[in-house]
């Protein structure tokens, strides 16, 4: 089981990504959105500030600034 099956959030399909782009990015703005192909999760969509986040608290820092 993966942590993606422990999670609840929005899925879609790779084609529903495509043809519903902004509403991708809205819906990933307040909360991540899992995107599927072939029924199989390949990548999940996250605003910039929950990126930085999850970075930060992995690293110390955030991710993307110079050392």
């Amino acid at each position: 089981m993966s942590i993606l099956d422990q999670i609840c959030m929005k899925t879609l399909s790779a084609r529903d990504a495509k043809n519903r782009f902004g509403y991708l990015i809205d819906t990933a703005r307040q909360e991540p959105v899992s995107v599927e192909k072939h029924g199989r999760p390949v990548v999940v969509v996250l605003s910039v500030e929950d990126y930085e986040r999850l970075a930060s608290s992995a690293s110390g820092t955030v991710t993307g600034e110079p050392e």
